[in-house]
């Protein structure tokens, strides 16, 4: 069963958020029943796979003991490095699924298991912060497994998460803001996902011809950006309308990234709850740790170092595929090049307040988006 693709899907969810719909109308709490709905879609959403279900199984048995161990360590020491074990051992089993495609034919892995370990990171480093001081199995289960934001996110954060799921909503907050607003997503991101992204599916994209041209190339690039922001923002509209109903509000996913007049601010308006979790546990971090030790002489250089180092995770995140790993390369250069030219250019700081010049910004990136994504496709390696 595919999330948020086939019929049959949407039926199962439809019946599966009847209960939820009814206690948050009635002011129950809908913590408990969401846990057990989010815990029944995850088994349905991962097939009747034998191999699968027991790899998820194994997993989350996995990462609530590697949780669990690591509070009650974290108690007695504040190592960084301790926090840095715990954290390569939760990302363990995503690196065996992500090279297991060269070793075998069968599939160890399940769907969502990228995004459940991105949640369970995020914890164990939160852990290490102090942010998070207790986690009950419950809380935990409830937070990896939620299952509206599964399969390709968006990436929740586990104190905002755990702070919806404990209110008690009053039954006109429930109707009016999180029931109408969930099922207006939900349309929404139908219309995103099933008219918009097909029709640039179906009328241009399957039009191109297969001989690689400069032409057929360019109108590849387009099309596809075109059709990746319309199929994944229906996907994330969707997921966010779907944890309305359940009383949670997911972070949103985009906020009209083709109008960002560079690529610093398209990646604030662009997959937002990826971006920002690379940016808040990789790119931050990394900056913070070499301006305490000093590894650089500028903090500039310490950031296009960070630059590289979370744009190359992030692609070899995606796959380990040459072109995952030139993609993240290409959005890393691009974006210490911004840097660059924002500081250095006196230009850009002449007329980066000019509206006609705001405009040339919006297209010549929107230029450098669509060959990113063309990068990312795979397509000028294809046969």
């Amino acid at each position: 069963m595919s999330q948020y693709v086939d019929s049959f899907y949407f039926y199962i969810m439809i019946l599966t958020l009847i209960p939820a719909m009814v206690l948050g109308y009635t002011e129950k709490k809908i913590k408990y029943y969401g846990l057990m709905a989010s815990v029944f879609m995850t088994f349905m959403i991962v097939g009747e796979n034998k191999l699968q279900r027991i790899c998820l199984i194994l997993f989350y048995i996995g990462q609530l003991v590697l949780v669990k161990m690591y509070l009650y360590l974290r108690k007695k020491y504040e190592s960084k490095w301790l926090m840095r074990i715990f954290v390569l051992l939760s990302i363990s089993p995503l690196f065996i699924v992500k090279i297991s495609p060269y070793f075998t034919t069968r599939s160890i892995g399940f769907i969502g298991i990228s995004y459940i370990t991105f949640r369970v990171i995020q914890i164990i480093v939160d852990c290490f912060d102090g942010l998070i001081e207790e986690i009950s199995i419950v809380d935990f289960t409830y937070f990896i497994l939620f299952f509206p934001s599964l399969s390709s996110g968006p990436i929740d954060r586990y104190q905002k998460f755990k702070k919806d799921i404990d209110s008690v909503i009053s039954k006109e907050d429930y109707a009016k803001d999180y029931l109408f607003q969930g099922v207006y997503r939900i349309f929404v991101g139908v219309a995103y996902k099933f008219i918009l992204a097909e029709i640039i599916s179906i009328f241009w994209m399957d039009k191109i011809p297969e001989t690689k041209t400069i032409i057929n190339t360019i109108s590849y690039a387009y099309a596809y950006t075109l059709y990746l922001f319309f199929d994944f923002a229906g996907y994330s509209h969707m997921a966010v309308g779907t944890g309305y109903i359940l009383g949670v509000r997911l972070p949103e996913n985009f906020n009209k990234p083709f109008l960002s007049k560079n690529m610093k601010e398209f990646w604030n308006r662009w997959h937002m709850s990826l971006s920002f979790w690379f940016r808040d546990y990789i790119y931050n971090r990394f900056v913070f740790s070499s301006i305490k030790n000093k590894r650089f002489k500028s903090r500039y250089t310490a950031s296009y170092f960070a630059y590289l180092i979370t744009m190359c995770t992030m692609g070899l995140w995606h796959g380990f595929k040459l072109f995952y790993i030139i993609y993240g390369l290409y959005m890393a250069i691009v974006l210490i090049l911004t840097d660059y030219i924002q500081r250095k250019s006196k230009f850009y700081k002449k007329y980066k307040k000019n509206k006609v010049f705001n405009v040339c910004e919006m297209i010549l990136n929107f230029q450098v988006v669509a060959f990113g994504l063309l990068l990312f496709s795979g397509y000028l390696y294809a046969k």
